[in-house]
Formats: C-alpha cells, structure tokens, sequence
C-alpha cells in the first residue's frame, strides 16, 4: 500500500510550446527575495551595526552567483566527478539538474567573507544574517525536489510511503524531499526565527550562524538515513552516504562557531 503520488506538472508556467518556467526555477527565486526582504528586516533591527539594509542590497547579485556556481561545482566534484571528466561541457548544463547544497553554502562563503573584509565589517555578522534566511530556500527548494518526483527516499513499509514515478523499481519509498523540507526549513526557520527575536543573541556574532550551520548538519545527517544515496556515489565505508560524510565536518565547524560566539562575547 502506498499514498499515490500528486502529479504535479514540474513547470509551473507554460510559454509557448517548448518553453517554461519550472517549479524548481521558481523555487530559487522565492528563496532569494523572501531571504532578501527577511534579511534586510533583520539589518534594520540593529542599525548601529553592519550589516546594514544596504548591504544586503549590495550582495544579493553575488550571492545569487555563489549558489549557483558553488551548487554546481559541488555537485561536480563530490556526486559525479567521473561523468563530468568525460563529459566537460555538461558541466554548464544547469538545466538538467545537479546542484550540491553544500557546495553552495561554501560559495556564498567566499563572496560573504570577500564582501565582509573589503567592506571592513565582521565576517559572522554577514553570516548571522545569512544562515537565518537560508531556510526560506531550503524549504521552497526541497519542494520542488517533491514535484520533480526526485531525490526520493529509501524504499519503506510505511503507510506514508509514495511510488515516485521517476524510480525505475516502481516501489514504496519514503517522501525523504518532505522530510528534508520539515526539518531544513521549516524547522530550522522557525528555531532561528525566534532566537534572531532575542537581542542578546541576535547581538552575538557568529552565534546565529552556528546555530544554523549546526541545525542543518543534524537535520541533513537524520534525513540522509531515510533518502535513497546518490547512484553514482553510493555508500562511503559501507554505512554513510556522502551527504552524510559531508555534514560531519559541519557539525563540528557549527558547534565550534557557536563556542568562539559565546567565548568573545563574554570576553567583550
């Protein structure tokens, strides 16, 4: 038995015969203008420090930047290095999916590192900013994974359990797309949401961040025992996947922010 799957055309607005614009493409764009227009609310809450809502305008181009190509080149390099050295120029091909989260999550790094220094303002700060937002992506973004019918879980017995019509074994499997979309995104939101409403939290830099590199490790980590690994990776030492081997250094770069937070602001 199993729950049947809602059709739902992947591209949400049809242009002309061969054209449209999917669901998936939508799901970015909601990311980055809800995390713009969030994010620039959090600036205006302290506007003796940086950064301020001009900021956030300023970076938002490169950031878009840094997802993308830093999704992409993740996705290269840690699911499917071996394809791209025999295909080059599928590399470019964004179209037909491949993006890594956390090859994206070290690309808007590097430009909020960059911004940050040649603008002479904390890295963190930037980044307490960010990591509150980014699970406005995170939850839009795993949606439309559901719609697409793709990155679906391992196969269950689960009275919640969907036959996805992109899975060659036509078999009952976990919707793991929901699950990633409850806990990286709406929960981390929410949990994030309240503690930027705490001043004294809010005022400590780098411990938002932590907060949300931590959060999203655990979360991804959990979520990684129930979705169906990568095909062309499989499993790393017989037992983790390699979203799971990736968030291990997360965690603990997470608790570690979280420790130099609280350390230098007693210290202050």
């Amino acid at each position: 038995m199993a729950i049947p799957f809602p059709h739902i055309d992947p591209i949400a607005i049809h242009i002309g015969a061969k054209y449209g614009i999917r669901w998936y493409a939508l799901a970015y764009l909601t990311g980055f203008l809800g995390g713009w227009v969030y994010g620039s609310h959090l600036a205006d809450l302290d506007r003796d420090r940086r950064p301020n809502r001009e900021d956030i305008d300023n970076i938002l181009p490169w950031l878009v930047l840094g997802v993308i190509l830093g999704g992409r080149i993740g996705y290269v390099l840690f699911y499917n290095l071996s394809y791209y050295l025999q295909n080059p120029m599928k590399m470019a091909y964004i179209w037909e999916g491949g993006m890594s989260f956390h090859g994206g999550l070290l690309g808007v790094v590097v430009v909020s590192v960059t911004y940050a220094l040649k603008n002479k303002f904390h890295p963190l700060a930037l980044g307490d900013v960010l990591g509150t937002v980014v699970p406005i992506g995170l939850f839009f973004g795993r949606l439309a994974n559901f719609i697409n019918g793709e990155l679906y879980g391992r196969i269950t017995t689960a009275p919640w359990a969907m036959v996805f019509p992109s899975d060659p074994a036509h078999l009952p499997r976990h919707p793991s797309q929901l699950y990633e979309a409850f806990l990286e995104g709406l929960c981390l939101f929410v949990i994030l949401f309240f503690a930027a409403r705490n001043p004294n939290i809010r005022r400590t830099t780098g411990l938002l961040f932590g907060i949300f590199v931590t959060g999203y490790a655990i979360s991804r980590f959990i979520v990684e025992f129930f979705r169906e690994p990568d095909q062309q990776v499989g499993y790393i030492l017989q037992y983790f996947t390699m979203g799971q081997v990736l968030s291990l250094p997360m965690i603990l770069a997470g608790i570690i922010l979280i420790v130099y937070a609280k350390k230098h602001k007693s210290a202050a």
